[in-house]
Parts: C-alpha cells; structure tokens; sequence
C-alpha cells in the first residue's frame, strides 16, 4: 500500500488499493468451516471466547472494487487506500451460536463450542485502520480512505532496492536487518508485528 502510495507521487502508475474484510462465504471463509461442523455434529472449535473480526459480504466486496476503480471522479486521489465501513466487529463466538440456531439447534446443548486458542501470529481482534494511519471520509457514505502518515515514502522505494541488492548477494543479515527496519512504524518507532529494536537505515 505504501508503495502505491508511492507510485502516485512520483508520478507512476495509477492505482487505488481497497482494504477488505472478512468476505462471508468465500473460500475459506468461518462462516462455511462452522456449517461443515455443525452437520457433523460439532464441535466448533473457536480460537478465543473474546475473538472478533470485521465482516462483509460478497457483494460489498465486489462493489467496493468496482467503486474504488471510479473513486478519482469524486475526488479521491489515485493511490489511495479506499476502506468499506463495515460497522461494528463481529464477535465469532455470537456468529457461531447464531449458525447454530438458525440450523434448528441449540448451542452447548446439541453443538459444543471448544475454544482452542490463538495460533501463532493470530490477533485477538482486528482494526480497520492502523495506528499511524488516519480515516478520512469521502462523498460515498460507506467508503473511508485510509491516509498513512508517513513523512517520506521515498524511504520505503530505497528499502526495497536495498532488499533487493542483499538478496541477490545472499546477504541473509542484511535480509534481516532490512525486513526488521522496513516493518518499524515512521510515526511511533516501534516494529509493526513485534517489539524487535530498531535496525539502521538502509545499507548502499
């Protein structure tokens, strides 16, 4: 996303990126997993009581990419990030209990739910919006952008040469020191997925 952000100010590329949910009924969705067990009998096996995502359906998905592709004729910028305002997460467990009932059943009754914890790398709940970016509203009622706050994306183009550059050299420490430097957040200096410190600039 920051590198099309990137493309749009260096004069690259048009583009738009949309940020989406979790697609109800597409492949791999939970909502087709909890049917499949609900006709076995159950269990349903849910990571955590408190667990909660955003949801929208496949028609919201399609129209988002269609508006987003037609978002320059309202005023949005090429490169944004177009997000659906999708409401109020959904707690799994509910959803599930839901499933349940509507196939003619009762929850913990005739279907258990097991809670078997989160896997490694799973968040317990998700944001729409990260923290160093900002919800900017538009002309359409359920479309947001998504503005990162990033005071040189130039920065990101020379990380991914760097990268680049160590990869074809093999150079695994740098490989790391650069991923590691790459994921920090401009704004705060914290690292995006984990709280590694914080590597140098990068090499060349």
């Amino acid at each position: 996303q920051s590198l099309d952000m990137e493309s749009r100010q260096s004069g690259g590329t048009r583009v738009m990126t949309v940020r989406f949910g979790n697609v109800l009924g597409s492949r791999g969705s939970v909502v087709p997993l909890f049917q499949q067990q609900i006709a076995k009998g159950g269990p349903i096996t849910i990571t955590d009581e408190a667990a909660t995502r955003y949801f929208m359906t496949i028609r919201e998905a399609s129209q988002l990419v269609v508006q987003a592709s037609v978002m320059e004729k309202i005023g949005v910028e090429p490169g944004s990030i177009v997000v659906l305002d999708m409401g109020e997460p959904v707690r799994i467990v509910d959803l599930a209990r839901n499933l349940i009932r509507l196939s003619g059943l009762e929850p913990d009754r005739d279907i258990s739910l097991e809670f078997v914890g989160l896997r490694p790398g799973e968040r317990l709940t998700e944001d729409l919006f990260d923290t160093d970016e900002e919800a900017v509203p538009t002309a359409h009622r359920d479309l947001m952008i998504a503005r990162p706050n990033i005071s040189d994306r130039s920065l990101i183009i020379r990380y991914i040469d760097s990268l680049g550059r160590a990869a074809l050299d093999r150079d695994e420490a740098e490989i790391r020191r650069l991923v590691a430097r790459y994921l920090i957040h401009p704004s705060r200096g914290e690292n995006r997925k984990t709280h590694d410190r914080e590597a140098g600039e990068p090499g060349g």
